[in-house]
């Protein structure tokens, strides 16, 4: 009988972080693989699963395995009728964050053929879209630090044991984009906008005067209730599904007032489900 509890594969842009996604894993007790061809993957598995000290696993597949990297959906759906399933951690972001990320390690992208990044990143986009598509847990590191990302790993596995749901609740502004590791995205401008409350312009959500503003509107708390009510018809499906972790948006114009003050509150109230919340204010800060 295998004693593997968890196996975590790792993949996702090269630049995107999947280096941190992997130390935190170790930090976190898992055995850690780094670039395997896919092709050995099944017998690396078994392996690791005969060892009596080893319960946890991460194995890193990327760009790198290059012509292996096809077989690697084939591989894993043996493995899952093998009885090791997966969960799939996802890095991503944007192509101009990227580049220029990979510009200053100074460093080639390995499907580069002709020395062009984006060349080599558009490859890498069609090579992983299945991968992409399958993913249990999708992070998009475009404006995350080392710090922040840190942040959403832990918070996605340090609790991998238990059977209940853990979530992000992430803020950002419309006018810089919706998150796309978002699972759902909920829109606060509905609500009054303390921009335009001079005493409040200067401030955030995360200071008193906001937070009261806000939450003193008609449906502030009755929109906190209702989609806590949402998150919680969901709950169910999501865990018989086997996704145990869950990214919600909350956006308003620039990211500043409302969304914060109101993704405050909801994760205080996942909190009080006894759902293990962490909050990342994307654009918090940028204007």
């Amino acid at each position: 009988m295998s004693l593997l509890r968890q196996f975590v594969l790792v993949t996702g842009m090269t630049g995107a972080g999947r280096g941190t996604a992997a130390k935190v894993l170790e930090k976190l007790g898992y055995y850690v693989i780094d670039n395997i061809p896919p092709e050995v993957l099944g017998e690396a598995v078994r392996t690791i699963a005969g060892t009596e000290d080893i319960d946890r696993l991460a194995v890193v597949v990327d760009a790198r395995s290059r012509g292996f990297f096809g077989g690697l959906n084939d591989e894993l759906e043996r493995l899952r009728a093998q009885g090791f399933a997966s969960r799939t951690l996802f890095l991503e972001a944007s192509d101009d964050v990227l580049v220029r990320r990979q510009e200053a390690a100074r460093r080639p992208h390995p499907l580069s053929l002709e020395g062009r990044l984006m060349d080599g990143f558009n490859r890498e986009r069609e090579l992983l879209r299945v991968l992409r598509g399958r993913a249990d847990i999708v992070i998009d590191t475009t404006t995350l630090n080392v710090h922040q990302l840190t942040q959403r790993v832990r918070a996605a596995f340090e609790d991998e044991a238990t059977q209940g749901l853990r979530a992000s609740v992430v803020t950002f502004g419309f006018k810089y984009g919706i998150p796309i590791d978002a699972d759902m995205v909920a829109d606060l401008r509905f609500l009054p906008n303390p921009f335009w409350v001079d005493e409040l312009r200067d401030l955030s959500g995360l200071d008193v005067p906001v937070r009261d503003y806000v939450r003193g509107q008609p449906r502030a708390e009755e929109f906190l209730e209702r989609y806590e009510g949402l998150v919680s018809l969901l709950t169910d499906g999501f865990l018989h599904e086997d996704k145990h972790f869950l990214t919600i948006a909350f956006g308003c114009t620039g990211g500043r007032h409302r969304s914060v003050a109101m993704a405050e509150a909801f994760a205080d109230r996942l909190r009080g489900r006894g759902v293990n919340t962490l909050v990342v204010h994307r654009d918090l800060g940028r204007e």
